[in-house]
């Protein structure tokens, strides 16, 4: 079998829909690896709800409906961008995903990242928060991104907290609006990497 690093984005959604490495696999109903576009935009959320479970597709329920507004809103269709979750099979009761349910999942969202290649990455709420701004809190840096190498990390609440609070939505869809600034910034950064490489020579 081949290992997680040498499979190719198919052949990790294959594995990952077979994947027994913690206990979230014994009570799924299917295995959601993520879909969309490589080499473009990669949201990151949390983890499978029910409708997500049923269908083994990420955002497909009332949060996927608010997220395909959001990027409506900038031009965008879900199939122009990759989507996924920090874990991918829903815990139980729709619980927050436990650390080491987390961990074993983490070699599968490492290896679609180095797949992809996104020129930005939406952490949405607070466990993707965690991975990608860590020490940080979704109050402190919702609407912000940070710049690391050629690759854009922009903060964002999870479009679930809208339905949740009605007040994060305003908050939420003003926050989404900058997602084309720090788009921007991230192809004017990869476009420069080789000049920067060239530099040590």
């Amino acid at each position: 079998m081949k290992e997680v690093r040498d499979l190719s984005l198919e052949e990790l959604a294959e594995r990952i829909r077979v994947c027994p490495d913690c206990r979230l696999s014994q009570e799924r109903n299917r295995a959601v690896p993520g879909e969309g576009k490589g080499e473009s935009i990669l949201f990151v959320g949390e983890a499978p709800g029910w409708h997500e479970d049923q269908m083994g597709r990420p955002f497909v329920g009332p949060a996927g409906k608010f997220l395909e507004e959001l990027l409506s809103s900038i031009g965008l269709k879900r199939e122009e961008v990759f989507i996924t979750n920090m874990v991918k099979c829903r815990p139980p009761a729709n619980r927050d995903p436990l650390p080491d349910e987390m961990e074993a999942c983490r070699k599968y969202l490492d290896r679609q990242i180095e797949l992809l290649r996104p020129r930005a990455i939406v952490s949405l709420g607070r466990h993707s928060l965690a991975r990608f701004f860590p020490g940080k809190t979704i109050s402190q840096v919702h609407g912000s991104w940070r710049k690391e190498e050629s690759t854009i990390y922009f903060a964002m609440y999870h479009p679930a907290a809208a339905l949740h609070q009605g007040n994060l939505r305003k908050v939420i869809q003003e926050d989404f609006l900058k997602l084309p600034q720090a788009i921007r910034e991230a192809e004017k950064a990869r476009a420069e990497k080789p000049v920067q490489q060239l530099s040590f020579f």
